[in-house]
């Protein structure tokens, strides 16, 4: 219910979530509340970890330092991310927003490697810790908090689809069990001479920076250049076919530029004989309306093909029937038929997995086999065969 309180402070029900300037708000005060939080548990546990010696708990008040930290590098990735486009950045900074992340990455796993050499030098030298109720409940409380906060940053993360504060809630989540560690360490130490003090500070460390590389690869992944959302290729596909006279589509690309920032471009079908002026008002219809509805720019390449004859229906059969047998091709397109009595042409493109390709052939053998298979059933034909890659 807090968390709800809080989102209704920056963005109204009525707010477009995708809206750049309602996710820089929601950026802002997710970022703005986590340094709050993160501080306060930090200068309760440094205090915890001076009073009772622990070194477990104060790596895990410096790894709340980092997250405060990490909120202040996400206030600040959110507002670089917004900036307009600009001549050397033409579609935007949004990715700077992926960057802030990493570094937040980074600074976790920075923390976790210090704190595996604080560990180990006290599991070499063990010094008595010291338990308290008091400390013991307010390290149970902070618990409470850290809980809250993750679901507090997943909450807003989905809400504006945002991977930095998705990550947040992620490692806020990873805190709550070593925090969960910490505190049981610090009630066994009453019970036994062994230095679990140093052991429970190095699992913590070890959790921590499995932590970071966890947020870095999620986080790489989209700046090289992931491959987009199975959902929103359907999405796409399914929404395009819709649109009168559309037949059919391929060669979907999807370029991500950061969050609100995509730009996609697909090939639409349709019979050749349709008149050129109606067509070209269907397809501009559907890159208003789709890339309205998506968030996203949508460009739509008008490609015409060959009205279905007897002659053609039976030559995409036969072919069709010779690449089923091929498992790195996954579908066809653009198929014709051209030229006159003994010098006709079939030409086409075919769609292949490339992962499936590169271990099985080469792109100029499987032309060659396909061209070789097609003259073997029928010899009147030649054939210009083009591959498009699917990744």
């Amino acid at each position: 219910m807090l968390a709800d309180y809080i989102l209704k402070l920056s963005i109204k029900d009525n707010d477009n979530s995708k809206d750049t300037k309602v996710r820089h708000k929601v950026g802002y005060l997710a970022g703005l509340v986590g340094l709050i939080v993160n501080l306060l548990l930090f200068i309760v546990k440094l205090t915890i970890g001076l009073i009772v010696s622990s070194v477990a708990v104060l790596a895990d008040a410096f790894n709340n330092l980092s997250d405060a930290a990490s909120s202040i590098i996400t206030i600040i990735g959110f507002k670089l991310s917004n900036k307009p486009a600009d001549k050397e950045h033409p579609y935007g900074h949004g990715r700077l927003e992926y960057l802030s992340a990493l570094i937040i990455a980074f600074m976790v796993m920075t923390v976790g490697f210090q704190f595996i050499i604080t560990s180990f030098n006290r599991i070499k030298n063990p010094q008595p810790v010291t338990f308290e109720w008091l400390p013991f409940i307010l390290l149970l409380i902070s618990i409470l908090f850290k809980i809250w906060l993750s679901l507090f940053n997943k909450k807003l993360g989905k809400k504006i689809s945002s991977s930095a504060l998705e990550a947040a809630a992620t490692d806020a989540l990873g805190d709550v069990f070593t925090t969960l560690v910490v505190t049981i360490s610090l009630f066994a130490s009453t019970f036994t001479d062994i230095p679990i003090d140093g052991y429970i500070g190095g699992l913590v460390a070890i959790a921590i920076i499995y932590a970071g590389f966890s947020l870095v690869k999620e986080t790489i992944s989209p700046l090289i250049g992931e491959a987009p959302d199975e959902e929103l290729k359907k999405s796409i596909n399914n929404r395009v076919l819709s649109y009168d006279y559309i037949t059919g589509v391929h060669d979907l690309i999807v370029h991500n530029y950061g969050p609100g920032r995509v730009m996609a471009s697909i090939h639409a079908e349709f019979p050749a004989d349709i008149d050129v002026i109606e067509i070209h008002e269907i397809i501009d219809k559907a890159e208003r309306e789709l890339s309205e509805s998506l968030d996203l720019h949508l460009v739509i390449h008008m490609d015409p093909i060959s009205v279905e004859t007897k002659e053609i229906a039976e030559a995409r059969n036969e072919v069709e029937n010779i690449l089923k047998n091929i498992p790195s091709i996954n579908s066809m397109h653009d198929f014709r038929v051209v030229g006159k009595e003994d010098k006709k042409t079939l030409i086409f493109d075919i769609v292949v997995d490339a992962y499936k390709l590169a271990s099985s052939s080469t792109e100029e053998k499987l032309k060659t086999d396909i061209c070789n298979a097609i003259k073997a059933n029928n010899l009147q034909y030649n054939c210009i065969v083009t591959v498009d890659k699917e990744f």
